[in-house]
């Protein structure tokens, strides 16, 4: 019988953790992602918040919004301790697309809120927390845009 072989980033399943990224249409969440993308080496941190690289889909960069979610696994190592596999899901901001960011939340164990500074708490800000919050979610606050 061949040996198994453990695959370089294989980590217990209890290091495994799903986030998504939460805030209302243009605060910043796409932008977010690419930075944590860019955190693993996947892409260069110059390009991060205008390559949009979890935006595959053609209407999405045509429009330059996030319609459908998306996911990436990307890997976390903290002082040298065992790593984390982290699924981010880059969730839509449009008030038209909510059902994605319910879809979301259902699989998700925590949650990013990004609010921008300049126009603050919106609509849908309130709509994707009280939704994180219906699902036991309490995310993280993210104050973007302060530049």
């Amino acid at each position: 019988e061949p040996a198994k072989k453990k695959s370089p980033v294989s980590v217990a399943p209890g290091r495994v953790r799903t986030v998504c990224v939460l805030a209302h249409v243009d605060h910043g969440k796409t932008a977010l992602s690419d930075s944590l993308v860019a955190s693993n080496g996947l892409i260069s941190a110059r390009m991060a918040g205008r390559l949009r690289f979890l935006d595959s889909r053609e209407d999405e960069m045509e429009r330059g919004i996030t319609m459908k979610a998306s996911a990436i696994a990307l890997m976390h190592r903290h002082k040298g301790k065992d790593p984390y596999i982290v699924h981010l899901l880059d969730s839509p901001g449009h008030v038209d697309f909510t059902g994605e960011v319910e879809s979301a939340l259902r699989v998700c164990d925590g949650a990013i809120l990004v609010v921008d500074v300049v126009e603050g708490v919106c609509a849908q800000t309130i709509t994707v927390l009280r939704a994180a919050l219906e699902h036991g979610i309490y995310p993280v606050l993210v104050i973007n845009k302060i530049d």
